[in-house]
């Protein structure tokens, strides 16, 4: 039995996936929606009001624009969480959380630490549906540090315990990872390969992308990097440099100035795993 908690943007979006829940979950459920089509409310604060709400002890968030391809998939989540330990599962999680600001993944950094099952469509690019999947293990259920908010499971007694935090994250960013990072005192996060699902946008990496990143950043950075991989130094080196490219290049597109790039670089501890000459030339890139 699943709570299923949705803020909706469009209606016509709520009805379908609606109906795409009632066909696929093969479990008794409930879906909980707060129309958030103006924008007032943060994901945080609505995800929290769900929790509250929610009659059974399985919660389910996911975005409204998706298409879930699995059935039964509400068996398989019911199956993972007999696990005591685990609290919370997804479709797209990465094994290193690295010290540059980034989203749950490493762009361009080894392949081995990013977990995805996941069918893109594209909003804001012309480009083909892409099945993203990479299992490097080949396991069913992979453990990971952080997961993406796509479409993601947990208890309710994690959310009362470990809220989404809605005083730092007020809009639609960084929730996943945050409370991803806030449950690891309790819980393990996995991603799961046995649930599919088409999700009809890609991920939007504006100005209010890089500036939610930064508090999580701010939040986070003490704990930070975090590697249950095992990387070798090469590999988190190269991690940590793709990280903090891409980064920067959105704090560019983005329009901050150098002086804000530059910023980021030197509050950051990334000296102490990629070397100083690394660092130099970043705070030259910025």
């Amino acid at each position: 039995m699943i709570s299923i908690i949705i803020a909706s943007v469009q209606e016509s979006f709520l009805k379908n996936v609606t109906l795409n829940i009632q066909q696929t979950i093969g479990v008794e459920f409930e879906v909980i929606s707060y129309d958030n089509s103006k924008g007032e409310l943060g994901l945080c604060e609505i995800y929290n009001l769900g929790a509250k709400q929610a009659k059974y002890d399985l919660l389910c968030f996911m975005h409204e624009d998706v298409d879930i391809k699995s059935q039964n998939w509400g068996l398989i989540v019911a199956e993972i969480f007999k696990n005591k330990q685990t609290g919370l599962v997804g479709l797209a999680g990465s094994t290193y959380k690295s010290i540059a600001p980034s989203g749950w993944f490493c762009n361009g950094g080894p392949q081995k630490i990013n977990y995805i099952n996941l069918l893109q469509r594209y909003k804001f690019d012309e480009a083909d549906t892409f099945h993203h999947l990479q299992n490097p293990k080949g396991e069913n259920l992979s453990e990971v540090i952080a997961v993406d908010g796509v479409w993601f499971c947990t208890r309710k007694a994690a959310v009362l315990k470990y809220p989404f935090d809605a005083l730092t994250f007020k809009k639609f960013h960084c929730y996943d990872i945050d409370f991803s990072l806030s449950i690891r005192a309790e819980y393990k996060t996995y991603v799961t390969f046995e649930v599919l699902l088409a999700h009809f946008s890609e991920g939007n990496y504006d100005r209010t992308w890089v500036e939610e990143t930064l508090k999580l950043y701010d939040k986070w950075n003490k704990i930070l990097p975090i590697d249950i991989e095992g990387l070798s130094k090469k590999d988190i080196k190269v991690s940590e440099k793709h990280a903090f490219r891409f980064f920067l290049n959105r704090m560019k597109i983005a329009k901050f100035n150098k002086k804000q790039r530059l910023n980021v670089v030197l509050k950051s501890k990334i000296y102490q795993k990629v070397g100083l000459t690394l660092f130099l030339k970043l705070c030259i890139e910025a």
